[in-house]
This record gives structure tokens, C-alpha cells and sequence, in this order.
């Protein structure tokens, strides 16, 4: 099963580790890792992250309360038990048999089989043997110690998106005002986590493989507001009308309310539309793909994902017939990243709109959040994302077709030309 973008898991947060990340965020997903330790049919969770533009209590709270930082039990304690989750059985395993060399070898091998080194390449696979030999030639004697060893283990690899997770650093939602979040995508449960300014939301989280499972409730202080400001203003010439839409980032109302605007728009006259994505910093993936969709014809590749495990390689297409047809604009400076920049190329590349301003800041990579078997985890970065036609955006960004805006004479001609090239 897809777990990138398109799972339908379980959500767990990672409070905590927000401000250990860079200002344009990772895309993160989570599941447990197919080790020799494990079952094959470990479940598979979904993290959401503050950085990763999702949701977290860092942006739905003004101010946190103090039980919203919440402890799994002590790994040094000796009545810890660990669980595993096998076609709903569980079953406890008592704490020594997860022994500190076992989970460093878990976190090595979790490298081994799905990290993708999309920046210095500084791995290997012969580099990466010997690194685990030359870490297991000596015993590990505490649990601490073998966290600190998987942490310089991590920071070898010279990406800094990929880290190490104390348990203490995430909890797993099971419900949202007592909803299952079981099958719902990352799009579906921040929906369900936004609402009015003072509202409550309650929401039931279980802490580690076999913590106790609470209920929260928690008042709403900072509300989710419409990322989308639009206006009509005339052409020069003024015999037709442009469609000017502001999209300052990807959050759950933006396809909603994108929707809105452009409907509008266009009944009103838009003869042509400009998307102004300028330091939109991206937010929610999925929101920015089902943006995206809205301007492109049913078959049209949105963005491919790639990387070295199969799970992690796929085609997005939109769906259904495009909202507007009309020539478009889209404007973007070196403050345009991540989701941002899969809008932009998507409409670029399927020869939709032209791309007016600067060059974009590139990132396009995915991460994803391994559970460890002592209840700590690993976010590694397994994939990246690919252009339409083939372009790799992390690290090089997207040059545009036009320094400033153009004549939308010119802007026709472009993406007339565009199509021939296509269809030839």
C-alpha cells in the first residue's frame, strides 16, 4: 500500500521534533518497518507533522497545554512491555528481548532498503556495510546509547531531513471529535481538526505500542482563514478581463476556496487567469495536487513520485475535466517551494500556463517516519518528486518562461507552441 501521500492510516504527531526542521518542509508519511524482528503485517500510520504543513498543535493552539507533551513509558524501566500488532492480535514482548544492537541494526537496515540520497551522495551500499559493521563490532550497553549511535549513524549520511525520534517525540491519534481516522487521508483529518476560533475538538490518542489511550479536549485558538484573495481587473485594451487569484499556501480550505474564486472569476468575464504562488512555501501536498487538477484535462500527469522502493514510485493524473480552460499566468519568485512548485510545473509542463518571475527554491522530496521496535523511529527521506516532463525539482527549482509578465498575445503563442511540441 501507498503510504507518501495516498495511504489511508493512522496519524501520529511529532510535536516536538517541528523545530528541528528547516523553514520549507518535508512531505512525511509513516510506517512500520519490515525487519527480521517484525511481522510482515505491521500496521501502517500516517505522520502528520507542523512543518510538513499539514496540521499539528503548534498550529492549531495558540499555546499548547502541558498534556499535550506526552511521554511514552521509560525504555529503562523493567515492567515495559513492547507490542505487536498482527491482524489485530496483540501480542507483549518483554524488554530485553529488544536488545540495543537489534534496534540500531532495525534502523540501519531501514536505510539500506528505502533511503533515497537525492542531495550529497554520500551513500553507498558498500559504504553503508561498513558503517554497520564498524558500529556492531562493539556493544551497545544502554538504550540510550544505542539511540545516540543511530543519531550519528543518521547524520552521516549528510541529509538533513533525515533524523532520528525519541519515543517521547510522537503519539498516535486514533480519533478527531469521535471520528476513526482509520482510512482517511491526511486531507480528510486536518479538515476535521480545523474549525471556529474557541471551539473544542476533542481528540483520543494512545501513547506508544501499549500506552494507556486518552481523550483530549482541546479548545481551537488559532482557526484555519481562506488562503485565496482574488480580483477581475481589466486588460490594458480593456476588451477582456483577467482573473487574478492569490493563493498564499496550501491549507485545507485552498481547493474550496480556489474553487470559488475561479467560478466567479469566470462569471464574471475572466478571459484569462493569473495565479500568483510568490513565497507560497507550499503546506499541504494534497491540497496543492488537487489544485492543480482544477486547470488540468482528465489524463494530464499532475507529478510522478520516485524513488528506490517500488511503494514509493507513482503516477498522479488528474481525474476529471479542467474548471477553466482560459490562458493562465503563474507567478513565482525563489520564495515558491515544495507543493507550490508542483502546482507550477504541472500547469507548466501540461502546457496550461507560462511561468512569470524568478526561479523557484526546489524542494521536492518525501520523507517518511519508520517506527522502531522500542517505540522510537526514524524519518528518512525515501522519494522525491518529478515534473510532468521528467524534471527533478529538488535542489534545482523551475526556471521560468518570463522574467516579467508578457503580453497575453504572447502568453497564447507560448502555450499554442507548447501543445504542438506535445502532440508531436
Amino acid at each position: 500500500m501507498m503510504v507518501a501521500l495516498f495511504c489511508s492510516c493512522s496519524l501520529k504527531l511529532g510535536v516536538a521534533t517541528a523545530r528541528q526542521l528547516p523553514s520549507y518542509p518535508p512531505i512525511i508519511s509513516s510506517y512500520k518497518h519490515n525487519s527480521p524482528q517484525r511481522s510482515p503485517e505491521w500496521h501502517q500510520t500516517l505522520a502528520f507533522h507542523a512543518l510538513a504543513g499539514t496540521l499539528s498543535f503548534g498550529l492549531l493552539l495558540a499555546s499548547p497545554p502541558p498534556s499535550l507533551s506526552l511521554q511514552s513509558p521509560s525504555l529503562q524501566s523493567p515492567t515495559t512491555q513492547f507490542c505487536l500488532e498482527d491482524e489485530g492480535v496483540v501480542e507483549e514482548v518483554a524488554p530485553e528481548s529488544v536488545t540495543n544492537e537489534g534496534i540500531v541494526e532495525e534502523a540501519w537496515e531501514i536505510v539500506n532498503d528505502s533511503f533515497l540520497d537525492a542531495g550529497r551522495h554520500r551513500w553507498s551500499p558498500d559504504m553503508w556495510l561498513q558503517k554497520r559493521e564498524d558500529i556492531l563490532s562493539s556493544s551497545i550497553p544502554t538504550r540510550s546509547k544505542a539511540h545516540d549511535v543511530i543519531r550519528r549513524m543518521l547524520a552521516s549520511l549528510g541529509d538533513p531531513y533525515t533524523r532520528f525520534l525519541s519515543p517521547s517525540e510522537g503519539d498516535e491519534v486514533l480519533s478527531v471529535n469521535g471520528v476513526e481516522i482509520k482510512g482517511k487521508s491526511a486531507f480528510e483529518v486536518s479538515s476535521l481538526l480545523q474549525g471556529p476560533k474557541e471551539t473544542f475538538v476533542t481528540i483520543e490518542v494512545k501513547h506508544g505500542n501499549c500506552g494507556p489511550v486518552q481523550s483530549f479536549k482541546v479548545q481551537r485558538q488559532i482557526t484555519a482563514r481562506t488562503p485565496v484573495f482574488y480580483r477581475l481587473e481589466p486588460v490594458e485594451n480593456g476588451a477582456a478581463s483577467v482573473g487574478y487569484i492569490r493563493l498564499k499556501e496550501f491549507n485545507a480550505l485552498a481547493r474550496k476556496d480556489l474553487v470559488i474564486a475561479m467560478k466567479h472569476l469566470q462569471d464574471s468575464g475572466a478571459s484569462y487567469f493569473v495565479l500568483d504562488l510568490r513565497d507560497n512555501l507550499g503546506g499541504l501536498v494534497q491540497a496543492g495536487i488537487e489544485a492543480a487538477k482544477l486547470f488540468l484535462n482528465e489524463g494530464d500527469t499532475v507529478t510522478y513520485t520516485v524513488g528506490r522502493d517500488p511503494q514509493f514510485q507513482r503516477t498522479i493524473v488528474a481525474e476529471n475535466a479542467p474548471l477553466v480552460t482560459a490562458p493562465a499566468i503563474v507567478l513565482v519568485n525563489n520564495r515558491t517551494a515544495s507543493a507550490s512548485e508542483i502546482v507550477a510545473t504541472a500547469l507548466h509542463d501540461n502546457c496550461r500556463a507560462v511561468l512569470v518571475g524568478d526561479r523557484t527554491f526546489g524542494k521536492g522530496l518525501i520523507q517518511s517516519v519508520f517506527e522502531l521496535h522500542d517505540g522510537s523511529g526514524v524519518v528518512v527521506t525515501v522519494g522525491k518528486y518529478v515534473t510532468p516532463n521528467h524534471m527533478d525539482i529538488n535542489g534545482n527549482g523551475v526556471e521560468p518562461d518570463f522574467p516579467r509578465i508578457p503580453a497575453w498575445s504572447a502568453v497564447t503563442k507560448h502555450l499554442s507552441d507548447c501543445n504542438m511540441q506535445r502532440k508531436g
